[in-house]
């Protein structure tokens, strides 16, 4: 492209229009000393990048005030923000440095610019666990100023928004990162439509087809919508204005990506998609009336369309920790369709769109409340990033995991409000009031009543832990626990515990090898871990601590060595299966470790990738292919990044197990018709056909009809589904639930 000095001309002139209508356009009320700040970065930012052009040809600095546009608009951010965001890459792409920034701009600009930079200059290649790893440093920059993040979000959505000068393997690169770690934050932080703009953006690149396919749709069915939506409000603001009360109606459309979302998840086709659109009614209001006015109009709606009670959704009395408030209601519209309406005073809704920014713009009006929940997370992201035992990607998708979860409200003894991700348990709560209820916790009372510890808990539940001194975590626990605090906190205490016991096993190691005239020493100790087939010393002296590994087996040990060629010939068979990275999967599931999948650990049908060969051992993750079944990969694979960004959907959490160390106890609880000779059968199916254990059986009956309660070993939950499976099977049992 050629660049005259008119061109160049054309091109200040659109400089200087962008610059006044930055300032125009400011969310904020800008004061003679912030539109100072702001001019002044401005200039800095043109004198600066003068030089530099972006891809597509044009001026670098049209990007900075891009950005500093969606910082003062759509984000609302401070001036402090703007110019910060005007000059985000100077430091990193010009002869500026931090200090002549400092000096020219103050502390809080300068800290800022420099955490803007710092997360620039983070490897943007890598592996999966080189990005999260990157995620968790850009995290850290947070311990400085939360702005970073945000003007960084803000940077990541022009680009987005600016991706087709760039190539294609670039796109997919940038929209993968995007949908990994940009997009999630961006909800987190409440900047929602943000959020859906990043999305959509990301699967325009990611899923070209697939983007433009959809939207052609949206586009063919807009007209129909626009009526629906203008002949259902029509009925709306009648209503309302009869009532004095001043709204506006809007409609919302659903977003791309979350079509898609619906249309995988669900296996429907977009036909088949009935919500997608939502109606805003936004109401004036004071703030002591919004509560009462959100109710009223909730009346008015319901007079005129049947509501779905199962689908009412209550954030006015309990905001989430976002900041969001609303009242969501899903009622049968004309032409017995099922229309979400989102019922939001101004207020609300510019705290839903603006996220924590509009907070400061009513902070005067509820300090307390607004600051907490920005507070309450940024408590929780530091303690999350503060546990550096967790690997990098366990640490991204728990992260990510919680972001998304939906939140329920329940209330302590005392009759104070908590909020807890949707599927928390009792122990959940126990760890969110304080960590060491958590370690102590020996049973709880949800609403009186005396209940398990993996009790799942429902939003107006009032719960109260009963703790022991004498409490302490177990490995069950884990299975209790869905929270990443109160999962890392567990693990942590099991460690610990482990580490206790295996060095009590290691002084009981010594005296029983003493009797058989071997001495506890590395060469000794790394045979022992190959006779009994485990990995670690650590493994060997925790079975010998809590007595897996008997006196007959450290015997059956001495034998062996007594023999030193038969004892090498062992030891290379053993050995020589690791080393091979293309093991027959059939070889896995016989001599080694099972690899199984889900929270439930459930065994599946599954094929090793050859793109990583992981083996036992690895940290690995599954992906369900559309005709391979499920493929195994390392998660530092190279296409790793790729899958779990694109296809999260279709991720699956896989681990190795070791099958022949651990069982576990189950309860079931049986009904049927009574009938001579039933228990005998039951026992029979259990002991024989399936090779479990029975540790405790009771059948009471009734009129004909029976009750069974049993307590069963099993090694994992597909043996005991399947248990389930074949105990229904047997003539007269009615029902078989797991307790």
């Amino acid at each position: 492209m050629e660049i005259t000095d008119a061109y160049l001309e054309q091109e200040s002139k659109k400089i200087t229009k962008q610059y006044k209508e930055l300032l125009r356009i400011s969310y904020r009320t800008l004061g003679s000393e912030d539109k100072k700040l702001i001019r002044k970065a401005f200039d800095t930012a043109v004198e600066a990048h003068k030089d530099q052009r972006r891809k597509s040809g044009e001026a670098y600095v049209f990007h900075p005030i891009a950005v500093a546009k969606i910082v003062a608009q759509e984000i609302g951010l401070d001036a402090t923000s703007i110019a910060s965001a005007l000059l985000h890459d100077v430091v990193e792409d010009t002869k500026y440095s931090l200090t002549d920034i400092e000096q020219m701009f103050g502390e809080v600009v300068a800290r800022i610019v420099d955490g803007l930079t710092k997360i620039s200059s983070l490897k943007k290649d890598g592996d999966i666990s080189m990005q999260a790893e990157n995620f968790r440093k850009m995290l850290l920059t947070l311990n400085d100023d939360i702005r970073v993040i945000i003007i960084k979000i803000a940077d990541r959505l022009h680009n987005m928004q600016t991706m087709d000068a760039m190539r294609p393997d670039k796109q997919v690169k940038i929209a993968s990162e995007t949908l990994y770690i940009y997009a999630p934050l961006a909800h987190r932080i409440g900047l929602y439509n943000i959020k859906t703009e990043l999305e959509d953006l990301s699967l325009k690149y990611t899923e070209p087809e697939v983007y433009h396919d959809i939207n052609d749709k949206i586009k063919d069915s807009k007209e129909q919508q626009d009526q629906y939506i203008h002949d259902f409000s029509k009925i709306v603001l009648t209503a309302l204005e009869k009532e004095d009360i001043e709204v506006e109606v809007k409609g919302r459309p659903k977003s791309i990506y979350s079509i898609r979302k619906k249309i995988v998840i669900q296996n429907i086709s977009f036909d088949e998609i009935y919500d997608k659109f939502a109606i805003r009614i936004i109401y004036k209001s004071k703030t002591e009336d919004e509560k009462f006015l959100a109710w009223k109009i909730y009346s008015i709606v319901t007079d005129y369309f049947r509501p779905n009670p199962t689908r009412l959704r209550d954030w006015i009395s309990s905001p989430k920790t976002t900041g969001y408030e609303a009242l969501h209601i899903t009622v049968m519209g004309p032409k017995g369709k099922w229309v979400e309406i989102q019922i939001r005073s101004e207020r609300m809704n510019e705290i839903a769109e603006k996220g924590y920014a509009a907070h400061y713009k009513y902070k005067h009006k509820s300090e307390a409340q607004d600051e907490q929940g920005l507070d309450l997370w940024l408590n929780r992201l530091q303690e999350a990033l503060e546990n550096n035992e967790m690997n990098a990607v366990d640490f991204v998708e728990q992260f990510k995991l919680n972001l998304y979860s939906k939140e329920i409200f329940v209330f302590t003894p005392q009759g104070d409000l908590k909020s807890l991700p949707k599927g928390s348990t009792v122990l959940d709560f126990a760890f969110a009031i304080h960590t060491d209820i958590g370690y102590t916790t020996r049973g709880a009372k949800v609403n009186g009543k005396i209940v398990a510890l993996s009790r799942v808990l429902k939003s107006g539940d009032q719960v109260e832990i009963i703790t022991s001194s004498t409490a302490k975590p177990t490995k069950n626990w884990l299975d209790y626990a869905t929270t990443a605090r109160a999962r890392t906190k567990i693990k942590s205490a099991l460690r610990e515990k482990r580490k206790l016991v295996a060095e009590e096993g290691k002084e009981i190691l010594r005296r029983k090898l003493k009797s058989q005239r071997i001495s506890l020493n590395e060469r000794a100790v790394n045979e022992m871990v190959v006779f009994f087939k485990l990995k670690t010393s650590l493994d060997l002296f925790y079975r010998v601590g809590i007595g897996s590994i008997d006196n007959k087996q450290i015997k059956n040990f001495a034998s062996s060595r007594s023999n030193a060629l038969v004892s090498f010939f062992k030891n290379k068979i053993r050995r020589s299966p690791q080393k091979d990275s293309s093991i027959d999967q059939d070889d896995v599931s016989s001599n080694y470790d099972q690899l199984v999948f889900g929270d439930d650990e459930q065994k599946l049908d599954y094929k090793l990738s050859a793109c990583c060969n992981p083996i036992p051992g690895d940290e690995v993750f599954g992906f369900t292919t559309i005709k391979e079944g499920i493929k195994v990969h390392k998660k530092n694979c190279p296409n790793a990044i790729q899958l779990q960004s694109n296809y999260a959907y279709r991720i699956l959490k896989a681990k190795w197990i070791d099958s022949s160390q651990e069982e576990f106890s189950a309860t079931l609880k049986l009904t049927g018709i009574d009938d001579l000779g039933l228990v005998s059968i039951i026992t029979n199916e259990i002991s024989k056909n399936l090779n479990v254990n029975i540790l405790s059986i009771s059948f009471t009956s009734t009129d004909g009809i029976f009750e069974g309660k049993m307590v069963v070993k099993v090694k994992n939950i597909s043996i005991l589904n399947k248990l389930i499976e074949r105990l229904e099977k047997i003539d007269g049992i009615d029902k078989v639930k797991r307790q």
